[in-house]
């Protein structure tokens, strides 16, 4: 054992003496490998950040909610858009229907929304308005960092009241408190009576972000601006439980092809939404990041690899006689090869460390221009892993050569 640590603290010895003897070459040497670290640490670092940008949006739709509309998510909706167009839009008295008769719903409400300009003493911004009964706080978890959500009293009563993004409350009040202001919707006022918390950008796109929309009750927003029949509703129910979804999905789709007549054997004339579908539609994107990303981050590896094992071919040629001598004197081949090996690995390390430093910066300019992007420290373990490999893979050859270099003729070597 003892043995052992001598013959590897003198193998990093001397290969430090020798790497900071060529410092020029050592560093050029690396730039390869800086260039391969760095792109596998920022690709890794993008994607974590898709990932979280990713699952924050779905968790703003539920994982335990439905959704009812005439149009499925994804690309089928597109591919099929001249027939699906056809069907009869979802009305608000099927979200009456479901809370009476389904057994797995825990909550039901209709919402539909539309764009409107909204102002506040000279300051003025366009906005999406969303009607929904106070459940919709319910279903889709909101957070309020002011104030209060609307009632049924106030769904019941028609109230002009709303609660607006976090975006729209710093556009139209940025020096005083919204609670208790009206705004103008259109030419309307409605009353402020909460701020939800500020979401920032959905990855999932849509009409408008959650921090520009202002929710109003239903019934409100019927009597202010009318439910189309031809464009129809959206109805969200919240399961008891995820565990729930397929035998809830089933149960609903009875319940409404029962309430819109659809004859047995009929196609359904609607569609039953969830997170599920979403996922499946990004998918393809993510397997084209990742392949993209694997390919260009392992390109590069493989030529900073074999800047490696040129220089260490070159470090072999140029320390043939060194070999010889070391070899005449009773050196083991493992030790030769051990000390080689161990330089090739010190090279990669000191690229990653580089590459890493590399990396940071980009994320932090990638934080810089709004987005996502985290360095875990599983990445950071991650490269130091692939600078050990490919100082082993790469530096194998050229420290096979010096362990079974014949020491005679490396004596004999000008």
């Amino acid at each position: 054992m003892r043995r052992f640590v001598f013959e590897v603290v003198e193998g990093i010895r001397i290969a430090g003496q020798a790497i900071w003897a060529n410092k020029l070459r050592s560093t050029l040497t690396t730039l390869g490998v800086i260039i391969g670290i760095a792109a596998v640490t920022l690709m890794a670092t993008v994607i974590n950040g898709l990932n979280q940008e990713f699952d924050k949006a779905l968790s703003q739709l539920g994982t335990d909610v439905l959704y009812v509309d005439q149009f499925p998510w994804g690309q089928n909706a597109d591919r099929e858009w001249w027939r699906l167009r056809n069907r009869p839009a979802i009305q608000p008295a099927l979200a009456q229907t479901i809370r009476e008769r389904s057994r797995y719903a825990e909550a039901v409400a209709p919402m539909t929304d539309t764009d409107r300009q909204v102002q506040y003493q000279g300051q003025s911004m366009e906005a999406e308005i969303l009607g929904s009964p106070p459940q919709y706080g319910r279903i889709r978890s909101v957070k309020l960092a002011q104030g209060r959500f609307y009632t049924r009293a106030e769904e019941r009563g028609r109230r002009h009241v709303c609660v607006i993004g976090a975006t729209v409350a710093q556009e139209l009040f940025p020096a005083v408190t919204p609670l208790g202001k009206e705004v103008k919707i259109g030419d309307v006022p409605c009353t402020v009576i909460g701020v939800q918390e500020k979401k920032g950008e959905s990855m999932l796109g849509g009409p408008g972000s959650p921090d520009e929309r202002i929710l109003m009750p239903f019934s409100t927003y019927d009597k202010l601006f009318g439910v189309s029949r031809q464009r129809g509703v959206e109805v969200m129910v919240k399961v008891g439980s995820a565990a729930t979804m397929t035998r809830a999905e089933e149960e609903l789709i009875g319940i409404i092809r029962t309430a819109r007549g659809v004859a047995p054997g009929e196609r359904n004339n609607f569609a039953i939404n969830d997170q599920q579908q979403v996922m499946a539609s990004f998918a393809s994107t993510r397997i084209a990041i990742y392949g993209v990303g694997l390919f260009l981050t392992g390109l590069a590896l493989v030529v900073g690899g074999i800047g490696v094992m040129n220089i260490m071919f070159v470090s072999v040629r140029e320390r043939t006689k060194e070999i010889g001598i070391r070899k005449a004197v009773g050196a083991k081949q493992h030790t030769i090869l051990f000390q080689f090996l161990v330089e090739a690995v010190i090279v990669c390390l000191i690229g990653g460390v580089m590459g890493l430093g590399v990396s940071a910066l980009g994320a932090m300019g990638v934080r810089a221009l709004g987005f996502t992007a985290s360095l875990p420290a599983q990445t950071v373990v991650l490269a130091f892993g692939i600078c050990v490999g490919v100082g082993i893979l790469f530096g194998i050859a050229p420290a096979w050569q010096a362990a079974t270099a014949d020491p005679i003729e490396a004596l004999r070597y000008e």
